[in-house]
C-alpha cells in the first residue's frame, strides 16, 4: 500500500482517510501500520504545502507618493 507510486494516484479526501485508519491502527500497536500511516501523513502535508503557497502580491497601482521627511521640515525663517 505505502508505494509512492499508488500514493501519488490517491484523491486528497481518500489519502486522509487511509492516513487515518493507518494511525488508528498504529495507535493499536500493529508496529507495520507506524510505516504506512507515516508515509500517508507525509503525503498529505507535502500536498498541503504546495497548495497553501503565498501568492506573490499584486504590484502597486500608480506612483508612489514621496514620504514626507520630518527631519528636513521647512522652517520659518527669521528676518531681524
Amino acid at each position: 500500500m505505502a508505494r509512492p507510486e499508488e500514493v501519488a494516484e490517491l484523491t486528497d479526501e481518500r489519502l486522509g482517510e487511509l492516513a487515518r485508519e493507518w494511525r488508528r491502527r498504529a495507535g493499536r500497536g500493529d508496529a507495520e501500520a507506524f510505516g504506512i500511516a507515516h508515509v500517508l501523513e507525509v503525503e498529505q502535508r507535502r500536498r498541503a504545502k504546495t497548495s497553501e503557497r503565498p501568492q506573490m502580491p499584486e504590484p502597486l497601482a500608480g506612483p508612489q507618493r514621496p514620504r514626507w521627511k520630518f527631519w528636513k521640515a521647512i522652517r520659518p525663517r527669521h528676518r531681524p
